[in-house]
């Protein structure tokens, strides 16, 4: 299968490129499928994710703009990628991975937030969890926001949160939206400090 050749790929550059990667709290991942959430901070945050929860099989979003490129987008379709409209998300966007978490055989890679430079959590991943009745776990990447510095090594580390019940939110999808977010933002400000008590994420853009 691609994706586990991909992966493997994946695991050896980034051991190649960096070196070392420490993840914390490895223990707080569950059995089964999950929704695998985590502040968007540069554009390979999402290999590392995949990479440290391998052999674990990952889907994930990826903007329309990115299959243009014919080799792209077949590379990204072959790993389990699928496209979105950011402007005009459709229905897809929430059936496509629930249908694949509810198969048992896919996890999922989400950024609420959608975008590298926004802080704002969305709520498409608290309506997929919903819908696939499956546990959302917070993931927080630390290290070099310029690939240049990846080639310092051993300078990167993960921390996984505690699972998050989907359904332990207000039936009100405002109330949820709002109070998803609060969580979601406090999730991660606290794996943030546990690795870095001082850690303060600087958007390079």
């Amino acid at each position: 299968m691609f994706y586990q050749f991909a992966a493997r790929v994946v695991r050896g550059l980034i051991w190649l490129i960096n070196g070392k990667v420490t993840v914390l709290n490895r223990d707080q991942v569950p059995e089964g499928e999950y929704v695998l959430v985590g502040p968007h901070r540069t554009w390979w945050d999402p290999l590392f994710f995949a990479a440290i929860g391998f052999p674990t099989v990952y889907m994930f979003m990826a903007k329309k703009e990115l299959f243009k490129n014919p080799i792209l987008g077949w590379i990204i379709k072959s790993a389990n990628g699928f496209s979105v409209d950011r402007d005009n998300p459709g229905p897809s966007v929430i059936k496509i991975p629930v249908k694949g978490l509810k198969k048992g055989n896919m996890s999922l890679i989400i950024f609420p937030s959608g975008s590298r430079h926004s802080s704002d959590m969305k709520d498409g991943a608290l309506l997929i969890a919903k819908l696939a009745k499956k546990p959302i776990v917070p993931l927080v990447y630390q290290g070099p926001l310029k690939f240049s510095g990846l080639f310092k090594r051993n300078n990167v580390t993960l921390a996984y949160g505690t699972p998050i019940d989907p359904n332990g939110f207000s039936k009100n999808k405002e109330t949820a939206s709002q109070e998803f977010d609060q969580v979601l933002k406090t999730a991660f400000q606290q794996l943030d400090q546990s690795i870095d008590p001082n850690f303060v994420y600087i958007d390079q853009k």
